[in-house]
């Protein structure tokens, strides 16, 4: 079995601080004036250490959840505006070593159909999702040494960003790919990726083994110090997340929090976005086989404290969850959202019934992206195909510098608005058009500064009138 000599993972992923914090905010979760003065510090903006945040976590006191949620979606609104950036999967092959007992990819399942995509697969999944209107992918594979070669995901990335398509290009690739070495992270770098995700699923370490048997992925320390190698590989986007449900949320909720307590630390910069799936069904997996599954109260709850307390990261919901649920989270802290997402291998040009049995776990919300996207406008939200922070080099500490300051907004609302007038004008249906450009003539004189609303209102005309010079 793989094994790495390191432990470095247990110093900032403490079990007995864990259990402290936990036994912390049970005994305090309903002391009015503790609960107050957290509330208060959160306000600030600037963060809650994971002590505070468990404490609010446990709070049931209906004045101060209220309390809660409300500055959660104040200070979402304070920091990332209205917008929600919109991305979708793109899975790239489900061959896969590892033995997870809640992922269907798991080498012992033999009942899924094992596939991975050619190169001219690639570019027909790629046209496809280009057809919808994505700017932005994540792309998933498998862990499997000869199957997915770290070559493979490579020329994959490259064979992803050489396509153009009528109007179409991806201009932002994230990878979600199994722990690797700092010299393959330099590798992911150098290929120009945006934000490299991994998930830890569960940070309590018994639990992790006994849910990772068998495979690289259940050596726990190299999975958990996975973020430090890429870190010293150059890649200064980070995105973290737990799969809640698989054992207790609260323990995975400290942890995710001292896992970016640490990154902010170590490195000057906390994780770029926090991924919040929860367990959900997929072929030989059942969630009543976890009876730590999350409800929508709770998850929503997890969603505003996380906001409380990494207010500069982004926040990523997928179409795991349902439409009903999705709205109840947006609100107070997500703004990320997948739309039209397909979670098999080949199902974007195929289409998802002839590759459904591929798929990682059942997509909830199954609307197209157009629907998505129209849903949004009707709420409010300004749907955001924007990539321009990566390409201007606005990553890492740069990019939490303006998030923390607060003028963000001076470069994401503009460019929102304009790449939603993009999609518009490219994709979108007749009734999506005209809900968008309503709100994008109600939001055009709120940016703030009088050069900027300017420059943004003659850009918008160039799109309109079918200028394409320039990339967003």
């Amino acid at each position: 079995m793989y094994r790495t000599d390191s432990d470095k993972a247990a110093e900032f992923i403490d079990d007995a601080e864990i259990g402290r914090t936990l036994e912390y905010a049970a005994r305090n979760r309903n002391d009015e004036a503790l609960v107050s003065e957290i509330l208060d510090k959160a306000a600030e903006g600037r963060g809650l250490g994971h002590r505070e945040a468990a404490v609010l976590l446990e709070c049931d006191r209906p004045e101060l959840t209220e309390r809660m949620f409300a500055l959660a979606r104040e200070l979402k609104r304070r920091l990332y505006g209205n917008r929600i950036v919109m991305f979708a999967p793109l899975y790239l092959s489900n061959y896969c070593v590892n033995g997870c007992v809640y992922c269907p990819y798991h080498a012992k399942n033999r009942t899924i159909p094992r596939r991975k995509l050619t190169q001219d697969e690639i570019r027909r999944e790629v046209t496809a999702l280009q057809d919808m209107g994505h700017k932005r992918l994540a792309v998933e594979a498998g862990e499997h040494p000869t199957k997915n070669p770290i070559e493979y995901i490579l020329e994959s990335i490259d064979t992803i960003y050489s396509i153009r398509h009528r109007n179409g290009a991806i201009r932002r690739v994230n990878i979600n790919i199994a722990a690797t070495t700092v010299e393959n992270y330099k590798r992911l770098h150098d290929a120009g990726i945006g934000t490299y995700i991994l998930f830890e699923e569960t940070y309590r370490r018994a639990a992790y083994e006994a849910l990772h048997p068998t495979g690289p992925k259940s050596d726990w320390a190299y999975h958990t110090e996975a973020m430090d190698r890429a870190m010293q590989g150059g890649i200064d986007d980070v995105g973290i997340g737990a799969l809640f449900g698989l054992t207790n949320y609260r323990y995975d909720f400290v942890g995710l929090l001292m896992h970016a307590e640490h990154l902010e630390a170590r490195y000057g910069v906390g994780p770029h976005t926090i991924s919040v799936p929860r367990i959900r069904p997929a072929d030989d997996i059942d969630p009543a086989d976890f009876p730590d599954a999350v409800t929508d109260e709770v998850f929503r709850r997890i969603v505003a404290v996380l906001r409380l307390a990494v207010p500069y990261t982004g926040m990523i919901v997928s179409t795991r969850e349902s439409k009903r649920s999705r709205e109840l989270v947006l609100d107070v802290g997500i703004s990320q959202l997948s739309g039209g997402s397909r979670t098999s291998v080949g199902g974007y040009a195929e289409g998802e019934e002839d590759a459904e049995e591929s798929a990682q776990f059942d997509v909830s919300d199954t609307r197209t992206l157009d629907e998505v996207v129209a849903w949004l406008l009707e709420l409010g939200y300004i749907p955001s195909f924007c990539t321009a922070c990566y390409r201007e080099g606005r990553t890492g500490d740069r990019f939490m510098s303006l998030v923390k300051s607060g003028k963000i907004a001076d470069c994401c609302g503009p460019n929102a608005l304009m790449t939603l007038r993009e999609y518009l004008e490219d994709y979108a249906s007749p009734r999506t058009r005209v809900l968008g450009e309503r709100l994008i003539a109600r939001e055009v004189p709120l940016i703030p500064t009088e050069k900027i609303r300017r420059i943004t209102a003659e850009r918008l005309r160039e799109i309109a009138g079918g200028k394409r010079d320039f990339r967003f």
